[in-house]
């Protein structure tokens, strides 16, 4: 009879409703990610990093972790709201004090990086496994900083040199301009901090980068290493090089994983806040913050229940 098809398929579509709200649900909520280039420490010795997590100082900082670098897009933190130096110790700027990333707190002069000519362009590429907006601040450290020491908020600027607002998002990352400072050379950490507006988190990263002496551009150019950065040979070591890049247009700079030195013991471990979410961060928003990979299955899980359901009240459609 026509009313009981219909109420059938009122039934069907009842029994679909909870199914497709679990696989919205299960869809991940929050931003990831960390710059690539210049290359971070954090991405650059995780499994992704190519060349560079096989240097000296990728393969301490992994064995103070005790574990590989995998969630390397998840260096977070909830609920800061711009109290960085409040919230974030002296010693563990690059961790951001989480324990599961202490190894990037080694204070050592061997961590791969990128060079660069004071005062150039800088077009930073950060990726984010999932969109949202935010602010990103820039700081480079003070000239006279020491990298066999640990980086404290001593070693920064009070203001950043560089802070961009909602940047757009092409191919998978953000490209942020800047002009980088003009007095500095030698070896420096490029600190960044990303605070999401869109999510309570806020990411930190650090960025080994060496301003060579002038004698040392000058055959930096004659028989240097390509234009490429570390990330960029970390990309096309898996595969990953962004259609379109030149890296022939980016500024003058060089990978120089450099010639390894012993690791400093571990710095000195936070105990963080509660962490709910599957990977280490201080505070999350809820159970959907994890990696971007739940989103695709959640996809997927959403187009099988629609596909199950349009044949469940097809075939009760035709009793």
């Amino acid at each position: 009879m026509p009313w009981m098809r219909s109420h059938r398929t009122a039934l069907a579509a009842t029994a679909v409703t909870p199914l497709l709200l679990t696989v919205w649900a299960a869809g991940p909520a929050h931003a990831h990610g960390a710059p690539t280039d210049p290359v971070s420490r954090v991405y650059g010795c995780s499994p992704d990093g190519g060349s560079a997590s096989r240097s000296a100082a990728c393969r301490a900082a992994v064995a103070s972790n005790g574990a590989p670098f995998t969630a390397w897009d998840n260096l977070r933190i909830a609920n800061v709201n711009g109290r960085d130096r409040q919230v974030v110790p002296d010693g563990q700027l690059c961790s951001g004090g989480l324990p599961a990333y202490r190894g990037l707190d080694l204070a050592r002069a061997d961590w791969p990086s990128t060079r660069y000519t004071p005062g150039s362009t800088l077009t930073m590429r950060y990726v984010s496994t999932i969109p949202h907006t935010g602010t990103f601040k820039l700081y480079l450290t003070e000239p006279g900083y020491d990298p066999t020491k640990p980086l404290s908020w001593s070693d920064l600027p009070e203001k950043p040199f560089a802070e961009v607002k909602d940047p757009a998002l092409a191919d998978g990352a953000y490209r942020i301009r800047a002009t980088l400072p003009s007095d500095r050379a030698g070896r420096h950490v490029l600190y960044t901090i990303w605070q999401n507006s869109s999510t309570p988190d806020t990411y930190y990263s650090c960025s080994d980068v060496v301003f060579p002496a002038e004698q040392d551009s000058g055959a930096e150019e004659s028989g240097g290493e390509s234009t490429a950065s570390t990330a960029a040979n970390a990309d096309r070591d898996n595969g990953r090089t962004p259609a379109g890049s030149s890296p022939a247009a980016e500024p003058r700079k060089t990978v120089s994983p450099t010639p390894s030195a012993p690791a400093d013991g571990e710095t000195q471990r936070r105990q963080n806040a509660a962490a709910p979410d599957s990977t280490p961060v201080a505070a999350t928003g809820g159970p959907g913050s994890g990696p971007s990979t739940p989103l695709l299955a959640g996809g997927a899980a959403t187009v099988l229940v629609l596909t199950g359901g349009a044949a469940l009240a097809l075939r009760l459609r035709r009793r």
